[in-house]
């Protein structure tokens, strides 16, 4: 029983990890330039967008600036 609930989560661990890797952007580049692209085409009708790139957490960031003192709201992520 131990044996199969440590394959199981062997697995599960290993299938994850491919997805978050194979599944981002090749470059901050690419992840920079869909993230303009997203900007222009998709959220046309909202005003006060932009894109910041976030070293920390490699990915560039599209988000709606806050009025009156309110936080930023990030409206999608874009990680490489």
């Amino acid at each position: 029983m131990k044996i199969t609930i440590i394959i199981f989560s062997s697995l599960l661990v290993v299938i994850l990890g491919s997805v978050y890797f194979f599944y981002g952007y090749q470059s901050a580049f690419e992840a920079d330039q869909q993230c303009h692209y997203d900007m222009r085409l998709e959220y046309i009708e909202l005003d006060g967008l932009g894109c910041d790139h976030d070293m920390e957490t490699k990915q560039w960031l599209l988000f709606q600036r806050g009025v009156n003192d309110q936080p930023s709201k990030v409206l999608k992520r874009y990680r490489y």
